[in-house]
């Protein structure tokens, strides 16, 4: 194998010391998968039979016409202001490049989604992280106080992955308010299905407000199509042909557009799902917060524990109990919420790590 500090190839600096994005760990057959905010359930029938139907592999994917028609009409825009992606983290990534390059800034909340520096320095432009509150919740004065004449992106994830906690609608049009329009805001909304907070803000319900907005969905969560790799923009159609000059050709399946479309038509089917994991979601952390723990109330499907300097340790106890997690060094581990099974293995293990946490980040020590 060639010495990478040999090599004669000339490759980027910057991204050579990037470290890769690190995919969610295995289970083996008697533990939980729980690092991943995977949907625990299996496809619905009528998903399935798409999938069946889809056979003409051997072909190129149409322009997905029909599904993004679709969604235009759900959430009332053209079919111009919706973009399809493979993920939505694809159309993210080709936001970013889309308005920021070599010298420019790219503004988010720190804690939030650790695709988002590799993607900024991927662009050749400059991450600019703002701590978050001490409540792990964005801090939206502080992001807005960040802003330069360098400030190209502002991403805004709600709920914040991985720590579950929403912006308010609120708080997000007085960030709006001064948020210089030509700017990119990005509204990353991968959850927001498995919202119950009423007081959070919802990206569609701005549509046509702002002139420099774009709100970023996925069928990856909500709709359990992750395997298929498919997300969607909505916003102004120039920002939106800007993406999709950077994205790349025909990286959408048909299988994954027909699976979506399907999803639409059974949503109500898909939602009952999304509810039951929510509840879940709540009994989880009621659990946690009677154990000891300080935990910001959940609007995803996932919770947030904060573990900080014992955050290794504490993934490894919960891989002994059974439940795969993930470790985001050195601040805390995000646990998904799977399958009802898993729930007792999971609080027995928090319940063990619980007890040796530091001082710091006790629940008496953040009240």
């Amino acid at each position: 194998m060639t010495n990478p500090e040999t090599s004669p190839v000339k490759l980027r600096p910057e991204i050579v010391a990037l470290a890769a994005y690190r995919q969610g760990s295995p289970a083996s057959d008697d533990a939980f998968k729980l690092s991943s905010n995977e949907n625990p359930f299996e496809p619905i029938p009528a998903v399935i039979e798409a999938l069946a139907a889809s056979s003409a592999i051997n072909r190129y994917p149409g322009s997905g016409l029909e599904l993004r028609a679709a969604i235009a009409t759900r959430f009332g825009v053209t079919v111009a202001e919706v973009h399809l992606g493979a993920g939505s983290v694809s159309i993210l990534a080709q936001l970013i490049q889309a308005a920021a390059g070599v010298g420019d800034e790219v503004i988010y909340a720190w804690r939030s989604f650790e695709a988002y520096p590799g993607l900024v320095a991927v662009a050749g432009a400059t991450s600019v992280p703002v701590p978050n509150t001490a409540d792990e919740r964005h801090d939206l004065g502080a992001m807005a106080a960040a802003i330069t004449d360098r400030t190209r992106v502002v991403i805004v994830c709600t709920p914040n992955n991985p720590t579950s906690t929403i912006v308010t609608a609120e708080e997000f049009a007085a960030f709006m308010a001064v948020v210089p329009k030509d700017i990119l805001v990005i509204l990353d909304e991968a959850y927001v299905e498995f919202v119950t907070d009423e007081t959070a803000v919802d990206g569609m319900a701005l549509r046509g407000r702002y002139p420099n907005l774009v709100v970023l969905r996925t069928f990856s969560k909500a709709y359990g199509l992750a395997g298929l790799r498919i997300g969607y923009a909505v916003g102004p159609e120039h920002i939106l042909d800007a993406a999709r000059s950077t994205s790349i050709p025909l990286s959408v399946t048909e299988p994954a557009m027909r699976a979506a479309l399907v999803s639409l038509e059974h949503e109500d089917e898909l939602l009952e799902r999304v509810a039951r994991i929510g509840e879940l979601r709540d009994q989880v952390w009621l659990a946690l917060v009677d154990q000891g723990w300080s935990v910001p109330k959940p609007q995803g499907n996932f919770v947030w524990l904060a573990t900080g300097s014992i955050t290794e340790g504490a993934a490894e106890v919960f891989d002994r109990h059974g439940i795969v997690v993930r470790a985001l060094l050195p601040d805390g581990l995000r646990v998904s919420i799977g399958e009802a099974q898993s729930v007792d293995k999971l609080l027995r293990a928090s319940a063990e790590v619980v007890g040796n946490l530091p001082s710091a980040l006790s629940k008496a020590g953040l009240d």
